[in-house]
């Protein structure tokens, strides 16, 4: 049986004049979207252009909501009363929803982006109000996370659709979640050492950290980040090289479906 992978990419973080990434042939490449939703990075205009751009491509598309943070790039933590922050999450949901229309696609999932998913992802409270927010919106979203964490808990605690991602361009802590951005060389930027790591990946079911630990891991996505100067290099060189080991890649929908 042809092993299946979902590749992600976050798109949509541009404003107004200003582009970030290049949304329109990464779209070409990956087969899930997910979409910016005002706050973090992108804009109405924005948002439209990414969703009619992946129903031309049949990319799914799903929310990507972060901190009401512009100058930080939703990077920066926030600390907010959970309540807020669910209702933070469920406005963008909809704003996404709402701009899928134009492109009489439905949204399919959803993504925590930056510092908003880095604490939900150790942090209880932030995770539930996550959950909460997707549940009370629309309760038939596949949620993406990180296998592990306190959001992958939360969704199973709330009974929502939950699917586990890994990063092809991000290294690994021993702890199984992400190297710190602080930290010199947690991005990986060489398309071919992505590329490689992609397919151990997939071949493995595993990660494996920067210290060198392997650790088991079932994913059902592999994400590239759209606002690296390197992302689509990345995605392509990805993309051959997991077609090349014999392994379809299909939209986050169509990996939940088996």
């Amino acid at each position: 049986m042809t092993k299946r992978m979902n590749i992600n990419a976050d798109m949509a973080e541009g404003y107004g004049p200003y582009d970030i990434g290049n949304d329109r042939e990464l779209l070409k490449v990956v087969r899930s979207a997910n979409v910016a939703c005002g706050l973090h990075g992108g804009d109405a205009s924005v948002m439209r252009q990414v969703v009619m751009q992946a129903r031309d491509n049949n990319v799914s598309i799903g929310a990507h909501p972060g901190f009401n943070d512009i100058w930080g790039f939703g990077r920066r933590k926030i600390e907010m009363r959970s309540d807020e922050l669910e209702y933070l999450v469920a406005y963008q949901i909809g704003a996404l929803k709402g701009m899928a229309s134009y492109a009489g696609i439905e949204v399919t999932h959803v993504k925590a982006h930056g510092a908003l998913n880095t604490m939900a992802c150790s942090n209880k409270d932030y995770a539930l109000a996550v959950a909460r927010a997707i549940k009370t919106v629309d309760r038939d979203l596949i949620h993406l996370v990180i296998p592990g964490s306190e959001l992958e808990a939360a969704t199973r605690e709330l009974d929502l659709a939950v699917a586990s991602e890994a990063f092809i361009d991000r290294t690994y802590e021993d702890n199984g979640m992400l190297t710190p951005r602080t930290i010199e060389g947690s991005v990986i930027r060489d398309p071919a050492l992505a590329a490689e790591r992609a397919v151990q990946m997939v071949q493995d079911m595993a990660i494996i950290s920067r210290q060198g630990t392997r650790m088991a891991t079932e994913f059902h996505s592999l994400c590239v980040h759209g606002d690296e100067p390197t992302g689509l290099a990345v995605a392509t060189a990805a993309r051959k090289a997991l077609e090349g080991a014999g392994v379809e890649i299909v939209t986050l929908p169509e990996m939940m479906a088996v």
